[in-house]
């Protein structure tokens, strides 16, 4: 009876998560497969973009019920571009994104961009990242951007249980805050993603982070899930 039960939930997870890749502009769901089981999700199959397979992760994160998400979509490019292109069009995109400092820089082989050198916030690392992930042609982004730590850990700690406090999306009671040489550390339970995401983005805007190790898990709330099997 147990097992019913779970296999019942893991085809709607595996439906919703179809349904919600196909609303996704970005992602062409028929190029894509999806199991479930227990939570965890595998998507499959073939992306056009490096941007179009993150997004098809994001995408499977969003759906109520997803603990994990494993992606083995494989990027195949329509058209191949060579790596002197590809880093031509990695240097214009962070020169024109006036929030990356110019010590960042990016090589290229083999279509996988490697993104070095140093900022003075989290964010900026992550901007650079996602500036690369869109560049056509790419198909993985390897970060090895150091931040520069300003702030002391008190500080820091203080910062984001206020950002915490402020953000609808979270529940910062259930979110514990750890601070140690600038690296951040999430301990807790979300209901979903969504809120998972939004922790760890407001621990990555505060000044003087390195590094956020977000370790709050994903446990979706029972009385929602026992009115979803209901509907």
């Amino acid at each position: 009876m147990t097992t019913a039960h779970l296999t019942d939930k893991d085809t709607r997870v595996r439906t919703s998560v179809m349904q919600q890749l196909e609303w996704d502009p970005v992602v062409d769901a028929s190029e894509i497969g999806v199991t479930a089981k227990q939570g965890a999700v595998t998507l499959t199959g073939f992306a056009n973009t490096y941007a179009e397979k993150l997004a098809a992760e994001r995408a499977a994160k969003r759906v109520y019920g997803v603990r994990a998400v494993a992606n083995d979509i494989e990027v195949r490019l329509k058209v191949g571009r060579t790596d002197a292109d590809i880093a031509a069009d990695a240097a214009l995109a962070l020169k024109l994104h006036g929030a990356i400092p110019e010590s960042v820089q990016a090589a290229v082989h083999h279509g996988h961009v490697t993104l070095t050198g140093s900022v003075a916030w989290l964010y900026q690392k992550t901007l650079a990242e996602r500036t690369a992930a869109h560049i056509r042609g790419v198909r993985h982004v390897i970060n090895h951007i150091i931040v520069i730590p300003r702030a002391g850990e008190r500080d820091i700690r203080r910062r984001i249980v206020s950002t915490l406090h402020r953000i609808a999306d979270v529940e910062a009671s259930r979110v514990e805050v750890h601070v140690s040489d600038g690296v951040v550390r999430l301990i807790g339970k979300v209901t979903t993603w969504t809120e998972r995401n939004a922790a760890a983005q407001a621990a990555a805007a505060a000044p003087g982070v390195i590094m956020v190790d977000n370790q709050l898990v994903v446990e979706p709330d029972p009385q929602r899930e026992a009115v979803d099997e209901i509907c």
